[in-house]
């Protein structure tokens, strides 16, 4: 296999590993309400409408693990956990805003292409067949 064509499959299988991670329903969702600074989990709850406590949690912890953002515990009664960005995440941040960027510029293209494929290869409903199984 070529040198380039190697190095580009290397790539587009890193990016997949990534976007599995972000691309999820919640988590760009959750990395996008933390650019503005660290929040505790409900604030994050009540900003991403429609999440479940345990979807919530799920996302934050895979997150977490994958060093995107970090856990920070305050000794209180009861004791507050409060989320945020980390470098890697900020990272993150930068190339899903610039992804974002190409989506939203490219969508009308996108929508062009997609309008001319089923155009072209959307068949017509089929009539039903009889056969002699059918008739009386």
């Amino acid at each position: 296999m070529p040198a380039l064509r190697t190095q580009v499959k290397e790539e587009c299988l890193a990016g997949q590993r990534a976007l599995k991670r972000t691309a999820d329903k919640w988590s760009c969702l959750l990395l996008a309400n933390l650019v503005d600074g660290p929040m505790h989990f409900n604030e994050l709850r009540r900003s991403l409408q429609g999440i479940s406590q345990w979807s919530l949690t799920r996302a934050v912890r895979a997150l977490e693990r994958d060093g995107m953002i970090s856990r920070m515990v305050t000794r209180t009664v009861p004791p507050r956990v409060d989320y945020q960005l980390t470098d890697l995440g900020w990272k993150m941040v930068e190339q899903l805003r610039a992804l974002g960027s190409w989506a939203m510029k490219q969508e009308p293209a996108i929508r062009q292409a997609r309008e001319r494929f089923d155009a072209e290869h959307v068949k017509s409903p089929r009539r039903p067949r009889f056969s002699r199984a059918n008739c009386p």
